[in-house]
């Protein structure tokens, strides 16, 4: 019989917050909000908290936990995934941590030529014998027309590309909150949203509708934190945007954070 270290005792008395893997690339299919799967490839990190009396953990368990859960990506499959971690091994508590690419195909405003534009997107849950926290997060890129440029000059304004993240923790209920809403959100939010594919007809259509459309920064982040505040679906969120200014040598960003005053 092989002799099992990790299992060993330890004599030190230190408890260890975190212990697992990190920067495994892992094949996964992602649920959408069309009721398709999306394959895509997960940057994961998983840990367990450790007891002071045991001497490691078994990361091979990691590697099967996660195999067993990567044929459908979903809010339930998540909190699955990180309470049959804990459970698997031995633990008080478990966060999975998978961030990957996410695909959605857009259509062009004017001439409807379809491609697909990447977001960022992030699953996060943290899983105790209490309970279990579910966070989603999403990058999304975007265009934004500065409105005091416009406002201030002759002729046009200045634009700039920038990003708006949105993280918000789901209540209970919300099973059906998932990313593509919140990409929807983001780019409503905005000037305009950002296109992978753009015939002349639409890019003379996105120009004006953003040059129709100004907003700050602190414009883009009031506009989501509008819809998500309105929601009875979502208990927790955190807000930010940037934008890469064309004509300064800075970025400019805004950030607000909100939960809910009863934490249902």
């Amino acid at each position: 019989m092989l002799v099992d270290v990790q299992a060993a005792p330890d004599s030190r008395g230190v408890a260890l917050d975190e212990v697992g893997i990190e920067g495994l690339r892992y094949p996964v299919l992602v649920a959408d909000g069309q009721g398709a799967k999306r394959e895509t490839v997960a940057t994961a990190a998983m840990s367990v908290m450790l007891g002071p009396e045991v001497k490691g953990a078994h990361l091979s368990r990691f590697i099967e936990v996660l195999h067993g859960s990567r044929e459908q990506l979903t809010s339930s499959t998540a909190v699955g995934l990180a309470d049959e971690l804990r459970e698997h091994m031995g633990s008080a508590s478990a966060r999975v941590h998978l961030v990957f690419p996410y695909f959605l195909e857009r259509e062009a405003p004017v001439t409807r030529s379809r491609a697909f534009v990447e977001y960022t997107c992030a699953v996060t849950v943290t899983s105790s014998v209490a309970d279990t926290q579910l966070m989603l997060s999403v990058e999304v890129p975007v265009t934004s027309v500065c409105p005091c440029s416009k406002a201030i000059s002759d002729r046009g304004a200045h634009n700039q590309r920038g990003h708006i993240t949105i993280e918000v923790k789901p209540s209970d209920h919300a099973t059906d909150l998932w990313f593509d809403e919140l990409i929807d959100i983001a780019e409503g939010a905005a000037s305009s949203p950002v296109y992978a594919l753009l015939k002349r007809p639409d890019e003379r259509h996105v120009t004006m509708a953003g040059y129709d459309n100004p907003v700050f920064v602190e414009d883009m982040v009031r506009n989501v934190c509008q819809v998500l505040s309105a929601s009875d679906r979502i208990t927790a969120y955190r807000v930010r945007a940037v934008n890469d200014e064309s004509i300064h040598n800075h970025a400019a960003y805004a950030q607000v954070s909100w939960t809910s005053p009863n934490g249902a």
